[in-house]
Order: C-alpha cells, then sequence, then structure tokens
C-alpha cells in the first residue's frame, strides 16, 4: 500500500482530495487501491486497469468499471514535474473549464495526482492532424479555446514560464554522457541569450492573447466515434498566453517526436486553417487578416522550439521516464536556430 504525504484536506476547487501515492513501480495496483478510496461503491472485480503508453511527463492509468460501465482516467505525475509544471493551476483550469462542460469532471486529486474523466474517440498520429478533414476541425476548436474566460492572471506566460524554467537547468547533471552532450550544444549564457531574442521575436509578432492549451500535440487530441468533432485533453500546460505560439506549436507538432519538420504545414494549407479558425468566432478573415496572421505565426515559430528544448533540458535532470531529453532538447534546438534565421526579413 502507498503511504501518502499528502493529508487529508478539504476539497480544492470542489475537487475532493484523497491522502494515497501512486507509485510508478506499483502503478496498477496502487491505482486500483485509490480508485475503491475515490470510489468506495466499487468493487475490484468490476475494475480493468490498462496503463496508456506514449507519454513523456507522467503515467496514466485508463480503469474501466465494467458494471457501472464507466471509465475514469489516473494520472500519476512524473517524478518532480512540479518543478516544471504548477499543479495547482492545473487543477483550477481543470475545475473551470469542467464546470463550463469544457473538458470531463475532476473525480478527485491526490498526493501525486489526479482521477478524472475519459473523453471517448481515437487518437490521431501527428502526420493526421493536417489532414484536409481533421485540420478545420481543430482550428475551429482552438478557436473556441481562445475565447474560454478563467478567473486569474490573463498575462501571457509564455516569457515568465522560460524564465523560471532556466533557472531549473542544473549546472551539471551528475551523469557523465549528459554533462557532455550538455556542454557539446548548450551553455547557459547561450540559453539566456537566446530567451532575449524569443521576447524580440514576440513583441514582433503582436499576438492577440488568449486561452491557450500550449501543448495541442496529436496524443492530446480525441476525434469522436462520428468522426466531426474534436476535444482536447491534458491542460498540464494551459494558460493565458499568445495565440500564435498556441498555433505555431501545434503545427510544430505535425513533426511528432522524431522532429521531422518536412511535415510542417505549406502556406496555403495555413491559410486555410486559419479561415477556419477565424470564420469561427466571427473574426475578419480577409486575405490580409490571413497575411497578418501568417506573420503572427511564423514569429512566434521558434519560440515553440525553444519552449520545449529547455523543457527538455530541465526534464533531463529530473525525470525517471524512458526517454533521451537531451537529444530532444538537440532537435529542438538546431530547428529553433533554423527558423530564427529565415525569419530576419519579417523584423
Amino acid at each position: 500500500m502507498a503511504i501518502s504525504t499528502l493529508e487529508a484536506e478539504a476539497p480544492v476547487h470542489g475537487v475532493p482530495v484523497v491522502p494515497f501515492e501512486v507509485q510508478h513501480d506499483h502503478l496498477l495496483d496502487d491505482a486500483r487501491e485509490l480508485m475503491l478510496r475515490v470510489f468506495p461503491g466499487w468493487a475490484a472485480g468490476d475494475l480493468v486497469l490498462k496503463e496508456n503508453s506514449g507519454g513523456i511527463t507522467n503515467k496514466l492509468v485508463r480503469c474501466v468499471n465494467r458494471r457501472e460501465n464507466l471509465t475514469v482516467l489516473i494520472r500519476a505525475y512524473g517524478r518532480n514535474t512540479e518543478i516544471i509544471i504548477d499543479r495547482g493551476m492545473e487543477l483550477a483550469n481543470m475545475a473551470g473549464l469542467a464546470s463550463q462542460g469544457v473538458c470531463p469532471p475532476v473525480y478527485a486529486r491526490f498526493a501525486n495526482g489526479l482521477v478524472y474523466g475519459y473523453i471517448p474517440g481515437t487518437v490521431p498520429s501527428p502526420e493526421e492532424m493536417g489532414s484536409a478533414a481533421l485540420a478545420p476541425l481543430i482550428a475551429r476548436k482552438l478557436a473556441e479555446w481562445g475565447q474560454i474566460s478563467l478567473p486569474g492572471d490573463r498575462t501571457p506566460q509564455l516569457l515568465p514560464t522560460l524564465r523560471r524554467w532556466l533557472q531549473d537547468i542544473p549546472a551539471c547533471y551528475g551523469d557523465a554522457r549528459k554533462d557532455a552532450v550538455f556542454r557539446e550544444h548548450f551553455s547557459l549564457d547561450m540559453l539566456r541569450s537566446e530567451l532575449a531574442a524569443v521576447e524580440q521575436l514576440a513583441a514582433a509578432a503582436e499576438s492577440p492573447v488568449v486561452f491557450a492549451h500550449n501543448d495541442l500535440l496529436s496524443g492530446n487530441i480525441v476525434l469522436s466515434a462520428s468522426g466531426d468533432a474534436v476535444s482536447f485533453i491534458d491542460y498540464e500546460y494551459a494558460t493565458y498566453n499568445y495565440r500564435g505560439f498556441d498555433i505555431a506549436n501545434h503545427f510544430n507538432e505535425y513533426a511528432g517526436f522524431e522532429c521531422d519538420y518536412s511535415r510542417y504545414p505549406a502556406k496555403d494549407a495555413q491559410l486555410a486553417w486559419f479561415r477556419a479558425y477565424l470564420e469561427h468566432i466571427g473574426l475578419d478573415a480577409s486575405p490580409a487578416a490571413l497575411e497578418r496572421m501568417h506573420r503572427e505565426v511564423a514569429l512566434l515559430r521558434p519560440a515553440s522550439h525553444y519552449y520545449w528544448g529547455v523543457w527538455a533540458l530541465v526534464q533531463a535532470a529530473i525525470s525517471d521516464i524512458d526517454f533521451d531529453y537531451l537529444d530532444y532538447a538537440r532537435l529542438r534546438f538546431a530547428k529553433y536556430f533554423e527558423d530564427k534565421a529565415q525569419l530576419q526579413p519579417m523584423l
């Protein structure tokens, strides 16, 4: 049985708190025990649990109660991820989104994670996100997200987040291979210098501030069974932020974790995407407006590479997930410099 460091508390944002910790090395057993605490009327024999693979931040378990015909998800946070993710903001966002019908209910918070509702459907591949059938659905849904109003600070969080993360990159990883890779490709001075370049690009983009998902990769998109609607999941990085950053980040995710940026949408595909976005919420979608949005998104494309590159450098120090974060950071920064150089005529 897992021992929790979380004391029994009153509900947070209306979400019950369960003093229990799910250990990664006893994931399914602990998740089953947690379910019986969150839902005292459930019986262990009715539950079917399976780990969902593919994530590089947390551990995720899907639990099906066959008797109740209900599926819920148990997310056990990755080790030390509170260093890079504001878990209090995440819970507040999820509770606020659930109250507006944007996401499923949050059933419980536990010491190192959350229990929340499951959205049925299929997850597209990175290659499928840009298809003629799926791209406009995603554009319209992201436009709706940009209209969401939640309480709290509406300052764009791109630069404050990056400043915090830079402080969490270690001077030494304590691992010979990691330290060698870092020294070969990075330096703290370079990272700080390039943050000023990101700030310059963000200012030049003149992008509206919206409620942004900030992590709209294929695994966070669910296509309905009917194929005519999408939902977004996983709100760990959601904040108020620059619209152009959220869109550029989504386009960058066409490349997948292997970083095949030949998949980045061509300009005509981007303009069609922008038209679907703008028309859905009644904004100007004239040719001039589409060109302005193209510039806005292009200028913030390098910021997405910098963001996830710095994120990966922090994760390389704290995560126990089997993923080569330093190599991922290397790939993202290589593309950051390439894209930044191409944007000089726009500045």
